[in-house]
């Protein structure tokens, strides 16, 4: 289906949405966890703001979306990037989720919004 501002070469789509707490919750409990989960640029950018817990469940929907996106079964979470201070994020692939994104011949773009209490994210493959 096409329309108004609907790309005919949309190829894939994902999305996910998270309790924004959770995430903080878990990281409470598990500090490392955000180094396995968040680039240091990632770790940085949100540390930058009041809520950092926030941004980084945006960033987690992201890396959640483009997986499902690209239909990836096993992947690390340090190889999906979400960067970006100003205007739309920027994606940046790593490791076997760039080879898959490049053996499908996809560019991947993510959207990112959030409430307090939730975060979410969506990817589409084109």
């Amino acid at each position: 289906m096409t329309g108004p501002g609907i790309d005919a070469g949309l190829r894939g789509v994902g999305i996910d949405l998270l309790e924004i707490e959770r995430l903080e919750r878990a990281l409470e409990r598990r500090p490392r966890l955000a180094e396995r989960l968040f680039t240091e640029a990632e770790r940085a950018y949100a540390g930058s703001h009041a809520r950092p817990g926030q941004h980084l469940a945006a960033r987690f929907c992201a890396k959640e979306a483009v997986a499902k996106a690209l239909a990836l079964e096993a992947w690390n979470f340090l190889d999906i990037e979400v960067l970006g201070h100003h205007g739309p994020p920027e994606l940046r692939l790593h490791g076997a989720v760039a080879e898959r994104a490049a053996a499908l011949g996809v560019e991947v773009s993510i959207s990112l919004t959030h409430t307090r209490r939730e975060a979410a994210a969506v990817a589409a493959l084109s």
